[in-house]
């Protein structure tokens, strides 16, 4: 496949700024890949209807921290953004961060964030362009610590899908409502359109639910710059697979049921953790699967997914699981009805292999 098959004018009207009101209330499509079927639902909770007693969904539920804060550099003042990947050491305050405009910083120079400017932090290495390793100067416990800097950021959302700026209410809208592991930069996004009270209903309907973790990266978003599919590396990002989700999946995969995997973190998850007798295993460690067609799945016949952006690794994995020409179909009829919203905060789409 090529880069350059995966190219759709999307205006920006269409691109969802705002979540729904509720969030299991945006539109669904539903693709059914034997037949090739196309159905438009009003509801993402018409969902149920589809699955039965035992069917499995599996959710991803890494936890999105603050990730976004601004800061200011020593001596001259100038406004530095400061967007926080991951901690590397608790013990030395220290961080991988990306930091804009990159060119003004350097190794040695202070950061100075909060309005009192009480939270400091020190450049100790350069990794990537971009890429800055910081030594947060803090004295209190840890845990005080990190409360303090995550009262400064803000909820990390793509800004080339969602260009206006972050409210407090979006750390809980950018949020799955069964987020646990903290650890993500970036929503699984599939996994927003999950209400408590969805959940509650495939409980009682006899739907089992399994969760893994993929604490979602920027690599997610990285633009692709090679024409051959192929030729591109994704970035790695932290999995893990406990017991519990394996017994789960394997079970209702043992005895015929659907698995439905909510997203393409848990889809790479899935296809990453699976053996050679296709079934799930345990797992911790990191995955750079890049999936797009043709690929064989082996674990899920389901799949929840987004309207994504052109040319972006979420539309090719979810085209390698919908096919090709299906999925493109698909997107063809979202962008003739203006009803249907792309992005991260946009419309549902659901994948059937029956």
């Amino acid at each position: 496949m090529k880069l350059s098959q995966f190219k759709f004018k999307l205006d920006n009207e269409r691109i969802a700024q705002e979540p729904t009101p509720f969030r299991d209330d945006c539109r669904l499509m539903v693709l059914h890949t034997q037949s090739g079927v196309i159905e438009h639902r009003d509801h993402f909770y018409d969902i149920l209807e589809y699955f039965d007693d035992k069917d499995a969904f599996v959710f991803n539920d890494t936890k999105v921290f603050p990730a976004r804060l601004e800061g200011n550099k020593e001596k001259t003042g100038a406004k530095i953004e400061v967007f926080l990947l991951r901690e590397l050491n608790a013990e030395f305050r220290l961080w991988d961060v990306l930091v804009e405009p990159a060119r003004k910083i350097r190794i040695g120079n202070k950061l100075y964030f909060g309005e009192d400017e009480s939270m400091v932090a020190e450049v100790i290495d350069n990794t990537t362009s971009r890429g800055r390793t910081l030594r947060f100067l803090y004295d209190g416990p840890h845990e005080e610590f990190k409360e303090s800097l995550y009262a400064l950021g803000e909820a990390p959302l793509p800004r080339h899908i969602i260009s206006r700026p972050a409210t407090p209410q979006d750390m809980e809208d950018f949020q799955c409502v069964f987020a646990k592991n903290e650890g993500a930069v970036t929503a699984p996004c599939s996994g927003l359109h999950f209400s408590k009270n969805l959940l509650k209903r495939m409980e009682i309907k006899g739907i089992e639910m399994a969760f893994v973790t993929m604490h979602c990266g920027l690599g997610n978003f990285r633009e692709i710059d090679v024409e051959d599919l192929s030729k591109h590396k994704m970035e790695s990002e932290e999995i893990h697979v406990n017991a519990e989700a394996c017994r789960i999946v394997n079970a209702a995969k043992e005895n015929g049921h659907k698995i439905c995997a909510v997203g393409t973190t848990v889809q790479r998850v899935l296809e990453t953790a699976i053996g050679a007798d296709k079934r799930l295993k345990e797992f911790d460690g990191w995955t750079n699967k890049f999936i797009y067609p043709p690929y064989d799945f082996g674990i899920a016949d389901a799949m929840v997914a987004n309207f994504y952006m052109p040319y972006s690794t979420l539309l090719m994995l979810t085209s390698a699981f919908g096919g090709y020409d299906l999925v493109m179909k698909a997107y063809k009829e979202a962008l003739r009805d203006h009803r249907y919203r792309f992005g991260t905060y946009g419309d549902a789409m659901l994948i059937l292999k029956d």
